[in-house]
């Protein structure tokens, strides 16, 4: 093949891979000036102070969403991280070929692709029946469920990068195996890690169906984790099928003010492995 046609063909794959780039781009940036378009209309301080008003009262607020969505993905990172995190490090670092990491991984990939509201059933059932309640605790619990196996499968990816001479030379200088996953190898997986950990919870941030039936929702400010509590996917949802237009434009602003604290997550997430690099 002559240079000028291999020169022609690398531009022929550069303008294709642009332009599939374009494709990609083009979805996302519109559902977010679609989003930011119909949303910037009602943010102001009072959409972030107040609650929600009566049925068909215009004004107010969903500060008990913005607080509720925080806490209860507070609390599904608080279990579902931690737990993903370690069962990736026995998987790739103990246990890569045993009939039991094989029925792991599995069961991880299922999980994976089981739908949310399954999940926020089987929550629904084991803990809020018994409970005989709705409360944050059990919507938390349904976020970190779905969160696991993300961050199980994202950790394993990134653990196996990791080239296994730097594990050698480790071993080689007589650090402990312990030691040497805490102090090399996760340290130079950690972006990755932490990346699929913010696709996890930027996953569980929008989730729905399974609140409905753990959560529930409240238009007030809930007093415990033992109790029904509001989130931002649950106020949306109930204002975007009502049929009042204060309401669809409330529900276009949490939308917004949802995207924007899933940004928020990722720069600070972004920020502090940063930091801790330059350190």
């Amino acid at each position: 093949m002559s240079y000028r046609m291999r020169k022609y063909r690398n531009y022929w794959m550069i303008g294709l891979f642009a332009l599939a780039t374009l494709l990609a781009l083009i979805p996302l940036f519109g559902v977010l000036t679609y989003v930011i378009k119909n949303g910037i209309t009602a943010l102001n301080l009072d959409f972030f102070l107040n609650l929600p008003k009566p049925l068909g009262m215009p004004g107010g607020g969903m500060a008990n969403a913005i607080v509720g969505t925080l806490i209860m993905v507070g609390i599904g990172s608080l279990i579902g991280i931690p737990v993903g995190i370690l069962s990736a490090i026995y998987l790739t670092e103990y246990d890569r070929t045993s009939w039991l990491s094989t029925a792991v991984r599995f069961t991880t990939d299922v999980l994976t692709g089981i739908p949310s509201i399954i999940i926020g059933i089987v929550v629904y059932t084991a803990l809020v029946l018994k409970m005989k309640h709705f409360s944050a605790l059990a919507g938390g619990i349904s976020l970190a469920i779905i969160m696991i196996p993300l961050v199980i499968r994202s950790t394993e990816e990134m653990l196996k990068l990791v080239p296994h001479t730097i594990r050698e030379a480790s071993f080689a200088l007589g650090i402990p195996k312990w030691r040497t996953i805490l102090r090399v190898v996760l340290p130079t997986a950690a972006k990755g890690i932490v990346t699929g950990a913010m696709l996890g919870v930027a996953r569980v941030s929008g989730e729905t169906a399974p609140l409905l039936f753990t959560a529930l929702g409240n238009n007030y400010w809930a007093r415990s984790l033992n109790e029904p509590m509001a989130a931002l996917p649950l106020q949306i949802y109930h204002y975007a099928i009502s049929p009042y237009k204060d309401w669809h434009r409330q529900a276009w602003a949490g939308s917004l003010v949802l995207i924007f604290l899933v940004f928020i997550l990722n720069i600070v997430a972004r920020l502090a492995f940063s930091s801790r690099s330059e350190r």
